[in-house]
């Protein structure tokens, strides 16, 4: 990204830099011997190099880099301090003798989240309050080298166009809930109606068969049961010739005659 540089009251041109201020902040709270920060000077980005974990050729390529310049955290001494200037500040006297007692001796720095674990909004406020520590560190650091610490750019992500010869999809519309529950009510209309269907015809077969005398009613069932024959008989006709196959030539006939039979049987 490119920079630009003013002339400082010294005469030093200072530099406009984003600064990635969450991951600066760590750089400076983090002073473990094997930890080593770097600032990119064009793009704000802190890097972190641990040793142990990294190539060890990484710390002389980046030394060769003018574009790097190496983060000093706040030693622990500073650290120290923060706390010691807290505590003052702290209107729970109880809390305020535990978080005494507890960086006294070595593992101060552990004892004494340790004790605000317990204690929500006190752990806020010493976030708070360290927070502000490291910001005016890290500011007074920039500025004795010259950077201007500006705002990072937005990274916005890029929505591929429309193409123009593609129709507009129009999006999905419910219906209103009136108009559901009306539609709810015409389902629940049309249902009773295939049911009172059904008896009807029922009702109107119950109807012919007492207006027809007895005479009628033998003559009805008897074709209703050559109808019933004459299905079946063609039916395992069908079937035998399916299973003799094309090539027996007896097979038709054979199915002709059992069906005449059943035919006359049923007759």
């Amino acid at each position: 990204m490119p920079t630009t540089e003013n002339a400082s009251a010294g005469g030093t041109a200072v530099r406009d830099i984003p600064i990635d201020w969450e991951a600066l902040e760590d750089a400076f709270e983090n002073n473990a011997p094997e930890v080593h920060s770097y600032l990119h000077l064009g793009t704000g980005d802190v890097l972190r190099v641990v040793d142990g974990v990294a190539d060890p050729q990484m710390h002389a390529r980046i030394a060769a880099d003018a574009n790097y310049l190496r983060i000093d955290p706040v030693s622990s001494r500073e650290q120290y301090r923060w706390m010691e200037r807290y505590i003052p500040m702290v209107e729970d006297m109880e809390l305020q003798a535990k978080l005494s007692q507890a960086i006294d001796g070595k593992g101060a720095f552990r004892r004494f989240k340790d004790v605000l674990m317990s204690y929500g909004p006190e752990r806020e406020r010493w976030f708070a309050f360290r927070s502000e520590r490291l910001r005016i560190f890290m500011e007074a650091w920039l500025s004795a080298h010259a950077l201007n610490p500006v705002p990072r750019p937005l990274w916005v992500p890029e929505v591929p166009a429309r193409p123009e010869a593609a129709a507009p999809v129009a999006p999905a519309v419910e219906p209103p809930p009136r108009e559901r529950e009306r539609e709810r009510e015409r389902e629940e209309v049309r249902e009773p109606r295939r049911g009172k269907s059904v008896e009807s015809l029922r009702k109107n077969l119950r109807d012919i068969a007492e207006a027809l005398g007895p005479r009628d009613l033998d003559t009805l069932t008897a074709f209703a049961e050559f109808l019933k024959a004459r299905r079946a008989a063609r039916s395992f006709a069908h079937h035998y010739h399916e299973a003799q196959g094309p090539a027996d030539e007896e097979s038709g006939p054979a199915s002709q005659e059992i069906a005449s039979e059943s035919r006359s049987d049923t007759a």
